[in-house]
């Protein structure tokens, strides 16, 4: 805190009737955190024994001049400069926090070069969850503050200003649209009815959470052209997602690829650096997106399909540079409890 503010601080016992600056936070110690007494305040007899076993033998009482700014207010015009889209906040702050929310279900962005030009900036700060990070409506995405309880206006104006004038916002939230999704089942062993098919359900119930439906189901032996046609037929029922599962690895049956090249594909991308999900692929047939989950997709709870729907039903294209940027984090622990996406995985 820059010391030539203008601040005083006055024993406790001295400071009945006066109001408090700021808010002050109690600790027992165990599993309670949270304020004892507010920013407003008017400290009456009872409270000084209160305040003294939180430790509070001294409080600071201030003027401000037209020069400072107060950590409450501060709070509120970062919360402000920092919201994009599908972000809110409110207007109550506490311990001169403010948390900023989801106001959908979608996938966070974070404008990292705006978010690390904040703070850097000096005593303003902003928290986030990583970018790409799937959220619901209500959920905490990011916080903001003013470190000191004062600090200079013009630092904290030249930080909002910078943060609305960034090419995107600092933080927001890209809602999901609702996809209808053409499911191409592949594989001779499933299609012959030699196995059973375990890839429907598991698809069904992850398009399900993200709020999309699947419009229909085909199988497909390891036949090119069987394969294509049933890409078609999904299209002309009005699928504007294309997902097929198996016959994704390099084995000579492994024919999926080329059905969906057949099928009019074009950017195609096969291959990935995250793992599960290596043999992952994403195309394009028109304007309609096309994902080729491999094998891996019935073993593991969480693979790279589900690093790229989210961003699919985003209306993010998704190619050779996004895929790239995955093997950073793309790495999965296979944790014996899963708990993604509050985890490192696509991080």
């Amino acid at each position: 805190m820059n010391e030539k503010l203008s601040k005083k601080s006055i024993p406790v016992a001295q400071a009945v009737g006066m109001v408090l600056p700021h808010d002050i936070t109690e600790i027992d110690g165990t599993t309670f955190k949270g304020t004892a007494f507010k920013k407003g305040h008017i400290i009456q007899e009872k409270d000084v024994s209160h305040l003294k076993r939180l430790g509070k033998e001294h409080i600071y009482v201030f003027e401000l001049t037209p020069e400072e700014i107060h950590e409450n207010e501060a709070a509120l015009l970062l919360a402000d400069a920092l919201t994009g889209v599908g972000v809110g906040y409110s207007t109550e702050v506490s311990e001169g926090k403010i948390e900023l929310v989801a106001l959908c279900d979608g996938i966070l962005k974070i404008n990292k070069d705006a978010l690390y030009a904040l703070n850097m900036s000096g005593e303003v700060i902003c928290a986030t969850l990583q970018s790409n990070t799937p959220v619901f409506k209500g959920d905490q995405v990011a916080a903001t503050r003013l470190i000191p309880l004062i600090s200079q206006r013009a630092l904290v104006d030249k930080a909002v200003k910078a943060a609305k004038e960034a090419s995107e916002p600092v933080v927001s939230v890209k809602q999901l649209r609702k996809a209808r999704v053409g499911l191409v089942i592949t594989g001779t062993e499933v299609y012959s009815g030699r196995i059973q098919d375990k890839f429907e359900p598991v698809l069904r119930k992850k398009l399900d959470q993200l709020g999309s439906e699947v419009l229909s189901v085909s199988f497909a032996p390891d036949d090119i052209e069987h394969i294509a046609a049933e890409i078609g037929k999904a299209l002309d029922k009005g699928a504007d997602l294309i997902v097929t599962s198996g016959g994704m690895s390099v084995d000579p049956d492994d024919v999926t690829r080329l059905g969906i090249q057949a099928a009019g594909a074009v950017n195609m991308e096969y291959g990935t650096p995250v793992l599960p999900g290596a043999m992952f692929m994403v195309a394009q047939i028109g304007e309609i997106p096309v994902l080729g989950l491999p094998a891996c997709g019935m073993f593991h709870k969480i693979t790279v399909f589900d690093l790229i729907l989210p961003r699919i039903l985003a209306g993010e294209k998704i190619g050779r540079k996004e895929l790239a940027e995955l093997g950073h984090g793309g790495l999965c622990r296979n944790c014996k409890v899963c708990q993604y996406p509050v985890c490192s995985f696509g991080k």
